[in-house]
């Protein structure tokens, strides 16, 4: 896997020493935008890196949320996902293909900000999410062509 060197810029400047494995490890989520789970990452990476383990992806993906590089999201009951995508955003999950899509658009800002005002003033959020479920354009094209 082809490593950018502003990726292990970006763990230098965190304060994480980036061996081998941590830096595949995030370039992989930094550049497969599909929202990957520990599993996904360990499978994807393995081949090429034969002494990396579950615990050590797990562990790793831990640290760079820690460190603010990605973020956990919880789309699924008992699936953390994680999100190199630290802009606000919202997250749209199709209920036929599975994909999971980034969704920014002038209005994001205004929802999340209205949403962070439907609490009272004692509560002072420290993250959100807000994710959709439905059928992405793709699929809805490929069932309108089944028709």
């Amino acid at each position: 896997m082809e490593q950018d060197t502003s990726y292990l810029q970006e763990l230098e400047a965190k304060g994480i020493r980036p061996s081998q494995q941590r830096l595949a490890i995030y370039t992989y989520v930094k550049t497969h935008r599909t929202h990957p789970t520990v599993d996904s990452v360990y499978t994807a990476l393995s081949p090429e890196y034969p002494t990396l383990s579950k615990t050590t992806v797990y562990n790793t993906l831990h640290l760079f949320c820690e460190k603010g590089l990605i973020q956990k999201v919880c789309i699924e009951d008992e699936e953390i996902r994680y999100d190199a995508e630290l802009k606000e955003h919202i997250h749209f999950k199709c209920s036929v293909c599975g994909e999971i899509f980034d969704i920014f658009n002038e209005k994001t800002a205004a929802l999340f900000k209205n949403c962070r005002n439907l609490l009272p003033k004692a509560f002072i959020p420290a993250r959100q999410e807000i994710t959709f479920w439905g059928i992405c354009p793709q699929c809805q094209a490929k069932d309108d062509t089944e028709r």
